[in-house]
């Protein structure tokens, strides 16, 4: 994204205070909507208002603050809603959610999942458990989409193994939240990449250095936690049906045009697919336009909120809101580039506190957490990482989250009682925040003159 589309400008403290209003409402309507329907006892009631629709006051607020006039201050609000990066965005959300709806109905999923039951030895159930859903999510891009397919399993291999059922659903959800946050073609690696302005490769080896630690502690974690007291069976599985998940991991790592991976990968799900398992290519045109219709809400809310960040921004309040981290992490560090990381890490876990969903955390807080990277000196691909780590840290640890809400219903428990088994999470957590202190501890022992940028 261009300098162009978020620049610095000079305004008054109290202006850019107004102007962060119709986040405020936003966030406010979406949080308190939540907070009422799950009051009433609403199953998934932080999401009975729909976000878009929940972005809609914060919209017409933003208009009427701008001190442009109307027919301009519509004209900023469509530009920024049809910005190059997020109609790139938008259509890489459909093209992630056709590929996920061919596979799912050509029985990609379900074959896959089946075979790697096959080859999980019994007294490492639960670290299979864990390394099964973290390749089904990494290939998806979905961590929604793999406890979806997951779940039912999960709770058929509790039953009959005898672990405790939360333990289980703390694998998978811990899984999944690991491939969301590595796959190339995660919905919220799109955004995280695309408002950094950085390639999805050089992300993905960047989010690896603090996943892959995190996701070794977790896997001897959950070995010690449970061993199944009952021989599990298990069902034959398909391999070739796995081939176009293989397929779309090398080409998304190898770099090619993600357009071209994800075209590949359905391409070829279909020709293992009616190869395979008699796949019906007549449902094809029906298949692609059910992913497509997946993707409908993060599609609109994403035009929707580059709008609205853009009059937000024009009026001043992303500046305001950047230049208020800023001053922290100025006092945190000399160097200011481990005192701004840690800032990012803060601005998108509070954010996504309060949307309970990362990817719309991270298009709402993206553009801020571009400024501070690029004042602190950071890295795009480590801003990016950074963004996507700890918003999947908080959905992962929030239980008015959707992927809590689904595990919990599935399983028959409260979410609550889920959250303190998800262990790969607190332990990101903790090594990503470890790796930013020592960071910033080197910086406070170095001489100015010996400091470097990377």
């Amino acid at each position: 994204m261009s300098k162009r589309y978020f620049p610095l400008s000079s305004v008054s403290s109290m202006r850019g205070l107004l102007a962060l209003l119709p986040l405020l409402v936003f966030l406010s309507f979406f949080l308190g909507a939540g907070l009422y329907f799950q009051w009433q006892g609403v199953d998934y009631a932080f999401y009975q208002l729909p976000a878009p629709v929940a972005a809609l006051p914060a919209i017409v607020l933003a208009v009427w603050l701008s001190r442009a006039p109307l027919n301009k201050a519509i004209e900023q609000f469509i530009e920024g809603a049809g910005h190059s990066n997020i109609i790139t965005m938008c259509m890489i959300y459909l093209l992630a959610g056709a590929f996920s709806s061919v596979a799912k109905a050509t029985g990609g999923v379900d074959a896959t999942v089946a075979l790697g039951l096959q080859l999980i030895p019994g007294q490492f159930l639960l670290p299979g458990l864990f390394i099964l859903s973290a390749f089904v999510a990494t290939a998806m891009g979905t961590s929604m989409g793999t406890l979806a397919a997951m779940a039912p399993i999960g709770l058929g291999v509790a039953q009959a193994s005898g672990i405790e059922p939360a333990l289980v659903a703390g694998a998978l959800m811990s899984g999944a939240i690991f491939g969301d946050n590595l796959s190339i073609i995660s919905d919220t690696t799109i955004a995280a990449t695309r408002t950094q302005g950085c390639q999805m490769r050089d992300k993905f080896w960047e989010n690896l250095r603090f996943a892959l630690p995190a996701a070794l502690i977790a896997l001897v974690l959950f070995a010690q936690a449970g061993a199944p007291t009952a021989e599990l069976p298990v069902a034959a599985g398909n391999p070739w049906l796995a081939l176009p998940y293989l397929l779309v991991l090398g080409l998304a790592i190898s770099g090619l045009n993600v357009f071209v991976v994800l075209s590949l990968g359905m391409l070829a799900t279909v020709l293992v697919g009616f190869w395979q398992a008699g796949y019906a290519v007549s449902g094809l045109a029906q298949d692609i336009y059910t992913g497509f219709g997946q993707m409908q809400e993060i599609f609109i809310l994403s035009m929707l909120i580059g709008g609205l960040s853009e009059l937000m921004r024009r009026q001043g309040g992303l500046d305001y809101l950047v230049r208020g981290v800023t001053k922290v992490a100025k006092a945190l560090s000399r160097q200011n580039q481990a005192g701004h990381s840690l800032a990012i890490a803060g601005l998108i876990s509070l954010t996504n506190l309060c949307v309970a969903n990362n990817t719309v955390s991270i298009i709402v807080a993206g553009e801020a957490a571009k400024q501070l990277a690029e004042h602190g000196g950071i890295n795009p691909k480590r801003s990016a990482s950074l963004l996507d780590i700890f918003s999947c840290i908080v959905q992962g640890l929030i239980p008015y989250g959707a992927q809590a809400l689904l595990l919990g219903a599935s399983f028959g428990l409260s979410p609550l009682v889920i959250i303190p088994n998800v262990f790969y999470c607190f332990v990101l957590a903790l090594v990503a925040i470890a790796v930013v202190t020592a960071n910033l501890l080197w910086v406070a022992r170095t001489p100015a003159n010996d400091l470097r940028q990377p």
